[in-house]
């Protein structure tokens, strides 16, 4: 197979130590900026997989993310962050790392290089033909993540990736591969920089298009995000007010009432 890992190839700036902190930060992010126009190229790629999604989601499946190391912990984030902003179940979006929970914080030795505990961790979860799983590995190589797929793919479960190589083993066993490709790292082989980076861009894409698709979103507002602490209280007291023409303490009390935007909006009575 003809595949180079243009994530590993060597930065296009020496001499990185002889640098002043203005050349660095100018540098890195003269790199960022290409990010972007590497996702766009990979947007019809991004659209067939939120497709699916949806479509299974729709049929009462989840949608898991499966990674190692900085990926694994970027579906952490994304996962995590689901139930806050769009009001869903702690399940419906779940993350998993190589190494487990314990891995968020510290690197497990030899985690990702399983090619039997993604699947094992999956089944934790009684996974079944109505989820999605979304193998996240930078390189396109981690032994975890593509074994992973591999399982799905052979019980009948749909596959998606985030990789940033070109016809990575790992693209090439997802259903719905998505491609994004960044080239060499400021810091040669330093896949958290710009690979990160466009992973969590991607990351962010499939998961708000797949809830306002669920219509989890009403016009532009988080209508059923959760009230956990007082500026989100302060937010949606401000959608209410604006969506109902009423005086603020009247929408915090139905909020506070209601529980949610939708809820508070839908069951107001004048």
């Amino acid at each position: 197979m003809n595949f180079t890992k243009t994530t590993e190839l060597a930065s296009k700036y020496e001499h990185l130590e002889q640098m002043s902190v203005h050349t660095l930060l100018t540098n890195i992010n003269k790199e960022d900026q290409t990010v972007p126009l590497a996702v766009a190229k990979a947007l019809p790629q991004i659209e067939a997989l939120v497709t699916e999604i949806v479509s299974k989601m729709k049929l009462g499946g989840r949608l898991f993310y499966i990674g190692a190391g900085t990926s694994g912990r970027l579906g952490i984030v994304d996962a995590s962050e689901c139930p806050p902003t769009f009001g869903v179940p702690f399940d419906l979006v779940i993350g998993i790392i190589a190494g487990g929970d314990a891995a968020i914080r510290k690197a497990v030795e030899n985690a990702e290089d399983s090619t039997t505990q993604a699947w094992l961790d999956l089944q934790e979860w009684q996974i079944n033909t109505n989820d999605v799983v979304i193998g996240i590995a930078a390189s396109g190589t981690t032994p975890y993540v593509i074994k992973g797929l591999e399982k799905c793919n052979e019980n009948g479960i749909s596959t998606g990736c985030i990789t940033c190589n070109a016809g990575s083993p790992l693209a090439l066993t997802a259903q719905f591969p998505i491609e994004v490709v960044v080239g060499p790292e400021f810091v040669t082989g330093s896949s958290r920089m710009k690979a990160g980076t466009a992973q969590k861009l991607v990351l962010n894409m499939i998961s708000t298009a797949t809830m306002i698709q669920l219509g989890k979103v009403k016009g532009n507002k988080m209508v059923d995000m959760q009230l956990s602490n007082d500026k989100l209280v302060d937010r949606g007291t401000k959608m209410i007010m604006e969506e109902l023409a009423i005086e603020y303490d009247l929408a915090k009390k139905l909020l506070l009432e209601y529980g949610s935007v939708r809820n508070a909006v839908t069951n107001y009575n004048p």
